[in-house]
């Protein structure tokens, strides 16, 4: 239990710094829950509370002790996590970067469905904001439109955002809220999906996708209600399925693929699930709860990230500081990015995508 306390320390000195007027035994308890979850990587609450560095050995103490922690209404999960997106987003949207947004949604089992959304950092994402509801059910604008306000509201003045997303009911009321912003925007459509093209009778995006490797259209109609917006259709060598996208740039081959932005995500769901933290076993019945446990989790996240950054951008291996050796990356991009039209772009998603001109988008790489 000794590295869990060491970590709860160093957790509960930053939760501090950010956090100075919340309660001390609150900053307290979540950090010890922060330094446990880095330990264990359970969702378990059992196997977590065996962990946590308490004044007693009786297992009857110590799971209620944590279950309250994950039922205290004052542990608001945007509350707490705000400060560090606020500064993750001012990273991402500084020298003119564009700030590469995922928005997903994910299952556990038909219990519980879980929104987040997660910012592109390096190769992977971490999460900024999310919404959990009870039952199998998909949620739908009203659930996104709390989570994208929250990020609204963190932004930078004047920042870039180009917002990513998957095969997810997209709806006439989320383009609008897109639109209205200002976001740019990549939203992968299913085949289903009614579209106008101005060229003959009403039919869908699967219909349009048949058959084709590349398609493009400006100003399709989407939805009876009449949506209008872009269509690029990518179908690769190797891949099963073709990309619908509706986008708000231009619709070209190389606007298609800038929603390979939204692969970061993947590995973000991956750490919370079943190659780190398991959420899926978790037995919480309560989405508030689970919203607390996936804050416990995204802090967990956030130090990680963290202190690999540090540890890329100011201790550099014996090869690294030796005469003649190759800048590590972070540090080269670091330095470019200070050079006036500079453009680093993100790892594409194929060797032959043409690169975006869209303002920078910096790529750090974390061990």
């Amino acid at each position: 239990m000794g590295s869990v306390k060491r970590l709860a320390d160093e957790v509960a000195r930053g939760l501090r710094e950010v956090h100075p007027r919340l309660r001390k035994t609150v900053v307290n308890k979540l950090a010890l829950a922060v330094g446990a979850m880095i330990e264990g990587q359970t969702p378990n609450t059992v196997e977590l509370a065996n962990r946590l560095p308490l004044d007693t050995e009786r297992q009857d103490m110590r799971e209620p002790w944590l279950r309250r922690l994950l039922k205290n209404s004052r542990l608001g999960p945007g509350m707490v996590i705000e400060p560090f997106a606020r500064a993750e987003l001012a990273k991402a949207a500084s020298h003119g970067q564009t700030v590469l947004l995922s928005l997903d949604q994910t299952d556990l089992g038909d219990r519980m469905a879980r929104l987040m959304v997660a910012l592109r950092v390096g190769d992977r994402a971490i999460p900024l904001a999310w919404r959990a509801e009870e039952g199998a059910a998909n949620i739908g604008f009203a659930g996104q439109q709390v989570v994208l306000e929250q990020i609204l509201a963190w932004l930078p003045a004047g920042a870039c955002v180009l917002l990513s997303a998957d095969r997810f009911y997209p709806s006439m009321a989320l383009f609008g809220w897109l639109q209205a912003h200002g976001w740019s925007y990549r939203l992968r459509l299913k085949g289903h999906v009614l579209a106008d093209t101005g060229q003959g009778d009403e039919t869908t995006t699967g219909a349009l996708a048949q058959g084709v490797t590349e398609r493009y259209f400006a100003g399709v109609r989407l939805f009876a209600q009449g949506v209008i917006t872009n269509l690029g259709i990518l179908h690769e060598d190797g891949h099963p399925e073709p990309w619908i996208m509706a986008m708000d740039a231009a619709p070209t081959r190389a606007s298609v693929l800038d929603y390979a932005a939204r692969w970061g995500i993947e590995p973000m769901f991956s750490d919370f699930k079943g190659r780190g933290f398991d959420l899926e076993d978790s037995q919480l019945q309560h989405a508030e709860r689970l919203e607390r446990l996936v804050l416990i989790m995204a802090l967990a996240m956030y130090w990680c990230v963290r202190a690999g950054r540090d540890e890329a951008l100011n201790d550099p291996t014996p090869l690294e500081k030796s005469p003649g050796a190759k800048r590590p990356r972070a540090l080269e991009l670091q330095e470019a990015l200070s050079q006036p039209g500079l453009v680093v772009h993100p790892r594409p998603a194929s060797p032959e995508a043409v690169p975006s001109k869209r303002p920078p988008v910096a790529r750090f790489s974390y061990p």
